[in-house]
């Protein structure tokens, strides 16, 4: 095994990033399942986290020696938690997952495997190695030889085998969770029509598909979380075509809809990122347009305007420094709620509105002036 390893695992400047970045290769290697025996060690060469999800692909080397290339993901459950306590039951010590490998250059592949339960890591796990067979003339430790298996934490899926040939290639991991398909602790089956699922909750992006404002087709249904191995990019707004919408975030009764009222949106990043990061983008609100004020619930946005000039709309109280003398107090009415005390804000080049959960924005370009641009991330809170 490259001695680099051993190196980067006690060197100084890792105690820094402890700290401050995710240690990739530190923090797992203890944790994962093989090893329970010193015979085996792992290197990790690359994690991807979304939401409660760990997708990390590396290598296990048995003896000091190469053995097999994997791809372990660990799941946290709590967005499973929730919808399977709403229906009465609770999540067991295994869940399912469809699992799909998206090697570039390739055909992508899927199967759905068994997550178990682990105590040592607090969250569900299952390393899907290109080969369970010992190196030629030696046999598994028995601590690890008991966890593999169809349905054990270490498994191998026939399907897999080509997409795990080489890691490099191996850019995008697709995956929804379910919980199991027997029920804990009473044994019945839990068909297909009634399992809860985590898959993003049925999370989907934006393409533009079609120039018309709002059309249905520019929203493409996702169903499952992303997790993307690429390492850069590089990018050019200009290149990417916007999607376009007509009066957004307003409610049919809103006074203030009009059809030339009009939102561009360039999406940049979505799926691509990672964490709890949803998205990414440059909005362009037309001269005299208005993208609606509404409230944010378990998610927060973050705008900072590149150019143009304008209002925008903060709920009333959401920032105790701004007074009530310097800034005009005034209602709108808020996507989905009702009529509500907002503040407006003059925004111009180099101005933030940050809004958390639980707070209110909307904002609009002045008209007969330039076009209001700004950049905005989205991301949730859990």
């Amino acid at each position: 095994m490259d001695r680099v390893f051993n190196d980067i695992a006690t060197s100084p400047e890792n105690e820094i990033f402890k700290v401050v970045f995710y240690p990739d290769r530190i923090y797992h290697e203890a944790a994962l399942d093989a090893t329970a025996s010193p015979r085996y060690r792992y290197n990790v060469r690359e994690v991807r986290g979304k939401h409660d999800i760990n997708v990390m692909k590396g290598e296990v080397y048995m003896d000091g020696r190469f053995l097999t290339n994997f791809v372990r993901i660990e799941y946290r459950s709590s967005r499973l938690i929730e919808v399977v306590r709403a229906k009465g039951r609770f999540v067991g010590s295994k869940l399912r997952a469809w699992v799909q490998l998206a090697p570039t250059g390739s055909t992508p592949v899927d199967a759905t495997v068994t997550l178990t339960y682990s105590r040592k890591i607090d969250a569900y796990r299952v390393e899907l190695w290109r080969t369970v067979e010992p190196l030629p003339g030696q046999s598994h430790d028995f601590r690890v030889g008991s966890m593999i298996g169809r349905d054990g934490s270490i498994t191998r899926v026939a399907a897999f085998d080509e997409a795990l040939a080489e890691l490099k290639p191996l850019k995008v991991v697709n995956l929804s969770l379910r919980e199991n398909v027997v029920n804990e602790p009473y044994g019945y089956r839990i068909d297909d029509a009634d399992a809860e699922w985590d898959n993003d909750y049925a999370r989907s992006h934006q393409e533009p598909r079609n120039p018309e404002p709002s059309s249905d087709e520019n929203t493409v249904y996702d169903k499952d979380y992303t997790l993307d191995f690429q390492r850069g990019w590089f990018l050019d707004a200009h290149d990417v075509e916007p999607v376009r919408y007509r009066n957004a975030m307003m409610d049919p009764d809103n006074p203030e809809r009009g059809d030339d009222n009009i939102v561009e949106m360039r999406w940049l990043l979505q799926r691509e990122m990672g964490a709890t990061l949803v998205y990414f983008h440059e909005v362009t609100v037309t001269p005299g347009s208005y993208e609606g004020s509404h409230r944010h619930i378990g998610s927060e946005e973050l705008y900072y305007i590149v150019s143009g000039e304008g209002i925008a709309y903060m709920g009333y109280g959401d920032d105790p420094d701004i007074s009530d003398t310097d800034f005009k107090t005034v209602q709108k009415q808020i996507y989905g709620i009702g009529t509500r005390r907002m503040k407006e804000l003059p925004v111009s080049a180099g101005k933030v509105i940050y809004t958390k959960s639980g707070g209110m924005h909307g904002i609009r370009c002045n008209p007969g002036g330039e076009p209001l641009k700004f950049v905005a991330f989205g991301y949730h809170t859990a």
